[in-house]
């Protein structure tokens, strides 16, 4: 082999794989094949997360258990958020380490990135032992909810390993373009949830604790699945801890992107927490009739968001290896296209919304007054859509350019600038529909920042690269 003129080999003597169909495939076609199994296994996700929420909803008339499951959601998805953030800087350096064919630089990525994820593990399973009554305590003074709370979150926060374990088994996955397989480990995952989840709530009646249960069992279930997976199948990695030494260099390069991601992501969590306090000022019983709507909203958007993260994870190594390979007319091709597949189903989405909000609302909430405040709230939330799914593919253009910075920024001024202080403000009126548009008015900002940013980074970055 060492004879061929097909064989690339690095700095290190180490021999890289052939070029990757990132590098070569047709775009349209490379995105589709990207792309589509991640939004297919997001999909999953999103009908789990609603399924989930259903048989929640379920459990009890007083739908305090809908109400704990509506609050822990930020606390659960600061916890996610985490997870998926390191991975997008894992995503990053490993896509643009194989197009530059730095064979050894992308195993000692992949070998970082494990163990970034087993000490995020260790952090959150201290917070799970410790923390999970005080937040529940500043989202509501419920004694029954603050209760179903703690006992879905600790469960979801002790047996954390498998959600980090998964995500960045995932990535190794994605990084290589094989997102095929992180679809089977999502859809493993969320379908061993699914099948769990009546079981646990009412054959065995553990209610809130058998959802939660049921959630970390499906996670470890594809933690493991997504091992095997890497091992028999993503062989333009070789995973290695013989010897391994964490190193600060690369742990410092995955976390300069990710961090960003992560408090980008994480942002959403402390938005939903801070706008659920607004939402709890308003007199009872409105206060927890419009928490309900807003957690309802948040599941049902997960149809409409989920799939365009997928997208974003399709683009993301797209670009990335293409920088790497400075392939300028590739990497624009993929971001364009992106663009308008994002623009066009969040499209759908708002007609969706804006036409059979009773059928959507009725899946969660069956309180007729819950359903009252739900109905604006979905209408006037979800013409956001026009403008998200702009930002979103956007956003992932300066992620994979490692300008994950300006993605934090948006979402920085977006949800905390703009949207917070403006739901405050819009609260003053007593009246809880107008608080909702806090959100059209935020997405207009973010897709006038997001704009001048990309000028910035074609200019800075993408204009340099030859044609």
């Amino acid at each position: 082999m060492s004879n061929s003129k097909n064989v690339a080999v690095d700095s290190d003597g180490m021999i890289a794989p052939p070029e990757n169909k990132m590098g070569v495939m047709p775009i349209n076609k490379l995105l589709l094949s990207m792309a589509l199994p991640m939004v297919i296994s997001m999909v999953i996700q999103a009908f789990y997360n609603v399924v989930d929420s259903l048989y929640v909803a379920g459990i009890s008339e007083t739908q305090n258990e809908f109400t704990a499951i509506s609050l822990a959601f930020a606390a659960q998805n600061f916890m996610i958020s985490v997870a998926t953030g390191t991975g997008v800087g894992i995503n990053a350096l490993l896509s643009k380490s194989l197009g530059e064919k730095n064979q050894t630089e992308a195993n000692k990525i992949a070998a970082n990135g494990v163990f970034l994820a087993l000490c995020s593990y260790v952090v959150f399973l201290i917070l799970g032992l410790t923390c999970m009554e005080t937040y529940m305590s500043w989202m509501t003074s419920d004694p029954e909810v603050i209760k179903f709370g703690v006992e879905y979150l600790s469960i979801c926060y002790i047996f954390s390993f498998g959600i980090f374990g998964e995500i960045v088994m995932e990535r190794l996955m994605i990084s290589t373009g094989r997102t095929q397989l992180a679809m089977v480990t999502q859809a493993v995952g969320a379908v061993m949830n699914i099948i769990l989840d009546p079981i646990f709530i009412f054959s065995l009646n553990l209610g809130i604790k058998g959802a939660a249960i049921a959630t970390v069992l499906g996670q470890i279930v594809a933690f493991f699945v997504a091992i095997w997976l890497n091992a028999r199948f993503n062989k333009d990695i070789h995973l290695s801890f013989r010897g391994f030494i964490p190193n600060g260099k690369i742990i410092g390069r995955i976390y300069a992107i990710g961090v960003p991601s992560i408090v980008m992501a994480s942002i959403g969590s402390v938005m939903n927490v801070l706008f659920n306090s607004i939402l709890n000022t308003f007199a009872a019983p409105v206060g927890k009739y419009a928490q309900n709507a807003f957690g309802a909203y948040f599941k049902l958007q997960s149809f409409i968001f989920m799939p365009i993260f997928g997208l974003n994870n399709g683009i993301v190594p797209i670009v990335a290896y293409n920088y790497g390979a400075q392939k300028k007319k590739r990497m624009l091709g993929a971001a364009k296209l992106g663009t308008l597949y994002a623009v066009g189903y969040m499209l759908i989405g708002l007609v969706l919304f804006q036409t059979i909000p009773e059928t959507l609302v009725g899946i969660f909430l069956t309180n007729p007054e819950s359903v009252a405040v739900a109905l604006p709230c979905v209408r006037i939330i979800s013409l956001s859509f026009i403008f998200a799914g702009f930002c979103i593919i956007i956003g992932s253009v300066f992620q994979a350019l490692g300008k994950s910075i300006f993605s934090m920024f948006v979402s920085i001024t977006r949800q905390l600038v703009v949207l917070i202080p403006v739901a405050f403000l819009l609260s003053f009126a007593g009246n809880v529909d107008l608080v909702w548009w806090a959100f059209p008015i935020a997405e207009v900002a973010s897709v006038i920042i997001s704009a001048v940013f990309f000028v910035v980074v074609y200019k800075i970055i993408i204009s340099k690269i030859p044609e």
